[in-house]
């Protein structure tokens, strides 16, 4: 009996942890929650020689400005700290240029590369309740329109976006943001409200911009030809101070495919720096294709056409960029490209009017 009581002892201790395991069921992952950090760079340099205008030497001699030039290099650090939690860092290097304060009415001159904070936000990944790819973000963070415009228009290293180059907002802002997948890959949604002064600057009042974008892929799942049709709209809507507006509105359709890409994009915008002021209005559109092969020569052509105050509808800022590019072959986001570029700009109808400008590049790229 003893010997009974014994084994019965032990069948309960051992059958108590059993019974408290759950199985998951069949099929079934779980998340993988082990926190990781990874490292990538970026660099965008150049070699840029300006054929007009010509500008005059110390001596006074007439030359061609030419330059080396380093206009990015990011350090990209991103990681987990688990499937929910996620962040990144990415310092921005730029050109300073005047002079440094040091306090008590000193000063000195400062014209050096210097390092910034780009992007600096955490993550909470949506998955588990939402479609992959959802995710709420706060802190200094990519923009709804540029991050995603440079998913498609694969050149700006060798310049900005229309939007962008024209100064229309910034492509980082600090802020929260909301950015959801729609099912079955048909698009996507990100909005939130940022300070609206981009991320190279203080906010300087109470205002906060609302900025949200959404894109259509309406043959996402038929018409194969049409599969890399989007067809997108943003709103990006701040007050330089109280009841002086600063708004944008923007279409654009974009197009990929194995061996051409190509968009378009129009822009509304409207400018009020006080309400003592006049309220700008500035149109514009901007068009541009890269023809490709399948060894990895593109072209790019792009045209850029813009009225920067529609009160006075025969200035017009025109843009042309014609360029020749190689990308290296790569495996997965890895890239590295080589291109060599014609930019112009011209400007009709304006008093003074500024020498029209024309530059020959040829641009770098490596991102990994």
């Amino acid at each position: 009996m003893r010997r009974v009581h014994v084994m019965m002892l032990m069948g309960l201790l051992v059958a108590g942890p059993v019974s408290a395991q759950v199985t998951p069921a069949a099929g079934y992952t779980p998340p993988d929650d082990t926190p990781s950090i990874k490292v990538g760079a970026t660099i965008y340099t150049d070699y840029t020689y300006q054929q007009n205008p010509q500008i005059t030497d110390a001596d006074l001699n007439t030359i061609n400005a030419s330059s080396f030039n380093v206009t990015r290099s990011y350090l990209n650090i991103t990681g987990n700290v688990s499937h929910l939690i996620a962040f990144r860092i990415t310092p921005d290097v730029t050109r300073e240029s005047g002079l440094v304060s040091l306090g008590a009415g000193s000063s000195v001159s400062n014209d050096s590369l210097v390092f910034r904070i780009k992007y600096a936000f955490a993550q909470v990944n949506l998955d588990d309740w939402m479609t992959k790819g959802s995710w709420v973000r706060l802190g200094i963070q990519q923009t709804p329109l540029i991050d995603y415009e440079e998913g498609i228009y694969r050149y700006r290293f060798q310049g900005l976006t229309f939007t962008e180059r024209e100064g229309f907002y910034s492509s980082s802002d600090a802020g929260a943001s909301f950015h959801y997948n729609l099912p079955s890959n048909y698009g996507d949604i990100h909005g939130g409200f940022y300070n609206g002064e981009g991320y190279a600057k203080p906010e300087a009042n109470d205002q906060k911009a609302f900025e949200v974008r959404g894109t259509v892929r309406p043959f996402a799942r038929n018409a194969p030809l049409l599969r890399g049709l989007r067809v997108t709209g943003f709103y990006f809507g701040d007050n330089y101070i109280k009841s002086a507006e600063r708004t944008r509105a923007v279409g654009q359709a974009t197009f990929e495919s194995t061996y051409f890409n190509g968009g378009f994009d129009a822009i509304d915008a409207r400018d009020q720096t006080s309400i003592t002021k006049a309220d700008i209005e500035a149109r514009g559109w901007s068009f541009w294709a890269t023809p490709k092969t399948a060894i990895g020569w593109e072209l790019l052509l792009r045209y850029d056409h813009l009225r920067p105050d529609t009160r006075f509808a025969e200035q017009v800022r025109k843009r042309t960029i014609v360029g020749v590019a190689y990308w290296f072959p790569h495996q997965g986001n890895v890239s590295g490209a080589f291109m060599l570029d014609y930019d112009g700009q011209t400007f009709d109808n304006f008093t003074p009017a500024p020498a029209a400008q024309k530059k020959i590049a040829v641009h770098a790229l490596i991102n990994f």
